[in-house]
Formats: structure tokens, sequence, C-alpha cells
């Protein structure tokens, strides 16, 4: 295999167990496995690839997967993606909250994110901003209201470190450039979907506050936000792809 086409139609399959003509054109990513199984529920229909790296389930146009967890991770399924040319993507991520006013169970909108994992710098210079498709957040934030929830908007800082809780100075790093939430994939995502001409969007749910010692999540507190709020954060997006898919003037605006 000599192309990247060539690649990513052999690898999409591979990874996921799904044959590519299947997928849906509009994509859910996740972290979670349990996203990708409530999904399924909804909609009553199968999961596919429980023995993949990557799980997955599609209905009515829209598909989700399950990519695992990282900025590697994140980079690999947005070019796997380009074999399927899919009209939006929109990941539903889980992030640590910086302020006090970021209670757990939030949503937070990003507006931008900050590119500390170091991947994304394969695909283009630091200079470069990592933003969504604006019409994409746009519907987010619609979709959102009509759920009757509320709401932030802010800068998400992407990491590759996993353990840094403990770490004060690099707690002190993210006061000081004011981002408002950490995750280990958002910029990635924004950056690969650039490069790769995919509109993509983010709408991440508060599950820790781990500025503050009380506030870093455990087995326990995962549970509680499972409980409380992931079946909200799962319909908002698949509510979110719907009106994409039912509004042609929204889809314009998210040509390349």
């Amino acid at each position: 295999m000599k192309t990247k086409r060539e690649i990513v139609d052999s690898w999409l399959p591979r990874y996921t167990g799904e044959s590519t003509e299947k997928f849906g054109k509009y994509i859910l990513l996740t972290n979670f496995s349990n996203y990708v199984h409530l999904f399924a529920q909804i909609y009553g229909v199968k999961v596919i690839g429980a023995d993949r790296p990557m799980q997955c389930a599609t209905a009515e146009n829209i598909s989700i997967i399950n990519f695992g967890m990282g900025s590697p991770g994140a980079a690999t399924v947005m070019d796997l993606l380009t074999a399927i040319e899919p009209r939006a993507v929109l990941f539903l991520g889980k992030c640590g909250g910086h302020w006090k006013h970021n209670q757990v169970g939030d949503l937070l909108l990003p507006i931008a994110a900050i590119r500390g994992e170091g991947t994304s710098r394969d695909y283009f210079p630091a200079e470069v901003p990592a933003l969504p498709a604006f019409a994409l957040q746009k519907a987010v934030s619609t979709t959102i209201r009509e759920f009757s929830r509320d709401y932030w908007t802010g800068i998400v800082y992407t990491t590759n470190r996993r353990v840094w809780e403990h770490d004060e100075d690099f707690k002190k790093y993210l006061k000081e450039i004011r981002a408002d939430a950490v995750d280990m994939e958002c910029a990635t995502i924004f950056t690969v979907g650039f490069y790769n001409n995919i509109p993509t969007g983010a709408l991440m749910l508060v599950s820790d506050q781990p500025m503050l010692p009380e506030g870093v999540i455990t087995e326990t507190s995962d549970r509680i936000v499972t409980e409380r709020f992931v079946e909200d954060h799962v319909k908002i997006g698949i509510e979110s792809l719907k009106q994409l898919i039912h509004n042609k003037h929204t889809l314009r605006h998210l040509r390349f």
C-alpha cells in the first residue's frame, strides 16, 4: 500500500470491525465504551468490534466510535475517518474543570484548544491554532438549550500527561494560561480534522475538578458522573448531528 487512501481504506475496518460503506456520514467520537453501548441501546442496534481496538455502532447516518484515550489515538481515528469523508465529527469528551465555577456535570463548549500534547505538531506547526468548526459548535449550542441545559464556553488545554494532579508547577502553569479545562484529545481532534478537511467540534462534560485535591476523579466519583450525566451527553450529541443532517443551510458552512 503506497497511498494514504489505500491505508485508511484497509485500517478503518481493521481497527473497528466495520466495513467502510456501513459507517454514517456523521460521526460521534468518544473515549468510553459505555457511550457506544448507550447509543446502541437508544437505537436498538448492535455494537461492532468488541474484539477490536475501536468499538462502534451506527444508526440513521450517525456512527459513534470509541477510539480509546490520548492524542495519538485521536489523531489515528481522525486519519482513518478520511476513508469515509464524514460531513461532521463531534467529540463527546470528558474534561477536568480548572475553576470553582466549573462544577462536575457542567457542559463546556470549547471555542478553541491549546496544543500542549505534541501529536498535532506532526500535522501543523505550533503556531496554527486548534479551532472547531463554528457552525458545528453553533448546532451543539442550540441543542443544549433545547434540552433546557446551560453551558460554559472556553479554552481546553490538551496534554499528553495523564497523572499530573500532584504536580503543583503544572497546575500553576494551567492557571497562568487561563485555560478553562484540561483533556487529552480535544486539540488533536480539531487540528487533525482541519488537516484532513473534516469539520470537527466538541462537547465536553466536566467530570472532575483536578486543581483541588478533593476534586481529583476516583472510581466512585466517575460512577456518579456516568449515572447522572452521560445519558444527556450522548443524547445532545445525537440531536446536534441530527440538526446538521436536516438543516442544509448549516451544512453549507462546514465545507472546506
